[in-house]
């Protein structure tokens, strides 16, 4: 039976051997950029990544040798990974307009990640621009509803840039320096598993108090 053990951000890492970090800036490009890639385990891959790199166990292979990828290079990569992602879910939305949230149900489109999004920018505004990247499901949504709304690009991207250092340096130096922790070096897995706990929180909360509103208005009706 196929089972979601391949999107643990281990498998994942592990799935691309040697190109490892190519692959962690393909999985963050995907989820920031393609409306299909909600579903990836984007907090979770890069903690785990901090955590690999703090150990030397991502490397580049040369011609006689391997590179061992430094955290600045990791952080540098992922970050510019999000920042296209973003920049081409922007495009997505101004170009392809309205058409992309009128889409049917589907397997890899929902209408109700379609009405998180907008209560979501509803709320926050143009800092969902900054906060969607700590929360799953909105980092791939929010950039593409910015550009269906037609948020001046130099205000899109000075937010953007933010929120894509914070998401993608951040994370991923959290797990570099906690890797440096002997004891979160020996547990990897309990650590990674409660920090996807951790980062499931803020949608729970968004959920909650979407939930709430509903039954107010249907109270108000």
């Amino acid at each position: 039976m196929f089972g979601m053990d391949w999107l643990k951000p281990e498998t994942l890492i592990a799935s691309f051997g040697a190109f490892a970090m190519i692959g962690v800036c393909i999985i963050v490009f995907v989820e920031t950029g393609l409306l299909v890639g909600f579903f990836l385990p984007g907090d979770s891959l890069l903690f785990v990544t901090g955590l690999m790199v703090s150990s030397g166990a991502i490397v580049f292979p040369l011609a006689e040798s391997t590179f061992v990828v430094p955290i600045w290079l990791a952080c540098a990569m992922i970050s510019i990974s999000a920042w296209l992602g973003d920049q081409t879910g922007y495009w997505i939305g101004r170009k392809a307009g309205p058409a992309i949230f009128n889409k049917s149900e589907s397997k890899f489109f929902s209408q109700k990640n379609v009405s998180r999004t907008n209560s979501f920018f509803e709320r926050y505004g143009a800092r969902a621009i900054i906060l969607a990247h700590f929360v799953p499901v909105m980092r791939t949504f929010v950039p593409v509803a910015a550009g269906i709304g037609e948020m001046p690009y130099k205000r899109f991207l000075k937010y953007n840039i933010i929120g894509v250092l914070g998401w993608g340096t951040g994370v991923t130096l959290l797990g570099f320096f906690l890797g440096k922790i002997p004891f979160v070096a020996e547990h990897v897995e309990y650590f990674t598993i409660g920090f996807v706990v951790i980062s499931t929180v803020p949608i729970l909360l968004e959920l909650i108090r979407a939930r709430r509103e509903h039954k107010t208005e249907q109270l108000i009706d």
